[in-house]
């Protein structure tokens, strides 16, 4: 491939054989052009540029001392995480099986930072897990982020065993039918045989474990107004009456009764929350955020309140603060400011990040957020969010989807930063690896007269 700057090269791909997904060869500067590869809330393309330009000048952003492979959204496609781990040029594929791998010496430098949301959707959540355990045996530095699914999973398995409580009894079904692919994968992997079921409750009894009461909809507004806004109860009413309808349906369509499904939740507290189960490094491995000097790495986004615990007592304060609360009460952790790390699209009925949340970071000396969570389709896009500018690097690589939203062949999709003052956004959904280089993109602007 060619250079795409000064003492810069770009990935080489290495293994292409073995998988499926097309990368892009060539390199474009990443800038204002098509499907938005830059661009600001609410303004038109002469503000992108002059806002562009000030927070550039404005911030000297100091870059990681190493290479960092941000993949995220990953849901579950395992295909997907291989191509684009091929995609970074840090692994060569060596054959057909998981396994068949080797790192490179980009690789065993590098950091490969996993940016949340490996559950639900499908194919397989469980052959991910092993493909990320292998990378790590494999000796690659990995660094796993929370996504909203896999924290709505923790969430709604451990509240099966606590005590009946509005706040709390919804969260298994509000999961909804994402879910069930997982269920199904646990029941065919560990549920077979005729004693598979034994000690497990009735049909009827194991729905009265699975949902919340019918008064639940009455009760939980009262409760939940004391630490949410009307809107975002409104939403999560609305939300969990499309659930609580469907949910019991898509499981019969899957192929599972209610008592499988419970069996299956029992087996996956045993497999992830039990020191002796397979998948118990998964959560404690887990953080909520990941930074590397000027540079944030979340699954979702900040709000002024988590933009306040940071200033004031740091990312890995906040972090704690994650990890403690979601073994605790779910209902404060799940709905309040640190869990808004996984969730928030900045909508208005999401907690509001301001421009005083991102003066508080920048006193910090964070001047850049790179996240998944919010899906995109023609590639990697930087968002300036009240004046901070966002990497948006769910590119929709799942296969499930692809297919929902009309994106053709298989996905894949890594965003690199470098130390060299070079950030790349390689997606099989844009023809072109964009680059990003602050001095060269202002020289450009100043070129074009917009800046």
């Amino acid at each position: 491939m060619k250079p795409a700057g000064k003492n810069f090269k770009l990935p080489r791909y290495q293994g292409t054989r073995w998988i499926k997904a097309e990368l892009p060869q060539e390199a474009q500067v990443w800038s204002l052009g098509k499907h938005k590869s830059i661009s600001k809330e609410r303004q038109q393309r002469g503000r992108v540029a002059e806002e562009l330009h000030r927070v550039i000048e404005a911030n000297a952003w100091r870059w990681p001392k190493r290479t960092l492979y941000f993949v995220s959204d990953l849901h579950a496609d395992t295909d997907a995480f291989i191509a684009s781990l091929v995609a970074s040029g840090g692994f060569r594929k060596t054959g057909p099986g998981d396994g068949d791998f080797k790192l490179t010496k980009e690789g065993r430098r590098a950091r490969f930072l996993i940016g949340g949301d490996c559950f639900d959707k499908g194919p397989s959540s469980l052959r991910l897990l092993r493909m990320i355990r292998l990378l790590m045996d494999a000796g690659a530095d990995v660094k796993l982020l929370a996504g909203n699914h896999d924290v709505r999973m923790l969430v709604g398995i451990r509240s099966l065993d606590l005590p009946p409580d509005p706040r709390t009894e919804h969260f298994f079904i509000r999961m909804g039918p994402k879910a069930v692919p997982f269920f199904r994968e646990i029941s065919d992997q560990y549920l077979q045989g005729s004693d598979a079921l034994r000690g497990i409750p009735d049909n009827r009894t194991c729905r009265r474990h699975l949902f919340p009461r019918k008064r639940w909809f009455r009760e939980f507004p009262r409760l939940a107004r004391w630490a949410m806004h009307d809107d975002q109860v409104a939403r999560e009413m609305q939300r969990m009456r499309r659930k609580y309808d469907v949910f019991e349906r898509h499981c019969s369509d899957a192929g599972l009764s209610l008592r499988r499904v419970y069996a299956a939740a029992r087996k996956w507290r045993e497999l992830f929350l039990h020191p002796e189960g397979e998948f118990y490094w998964f959560y404690r491995e887990m953080r909520a955020l990941h930074r590397e000097r000027s540079f944030l790495f979340i699954h979702a986004g900040l709000d002024d309140t988590g933009a306040g615990i940071i200033q004031e007592h740091g990312i890995k304060y906040l972090n704690r603060q994650f990890r403690r609360q979601m073994h605790q009460d779910l209902f404060d952790f799940y709905y309040g400011p640190v869990a808004n790390t996984v969730r928030t699209k900045y909508r208005d009925a999401d907690r509001p990040l301001t421009q005083r949340g991102v003066r508080m970071i920048q006193q910090k000396g964070i001047h850049v957020i790179v996240h998944g969570h919010v899906n995109q389709f023609h590639g990697q896009r930087i968002m300036l969010r009240k004046g901070l500018p966002n990497f948006e690097c769910d590119t929709t690589i799942d296969r499930n989807s692809r297919r929902k939203e009309g994106l053709k062949g298989p996905g894949a999709a890594v965003t690199i930063f470098h130390p060299d003052r070079v950030a790349l956004g390689i997606s099989t959904d844009y023809p072109y690896i964009k680059v990003f280089q602050p001095d060269r993109l202002l020289r450009q602007l100043k070129k074009d007269g917009m800046a």
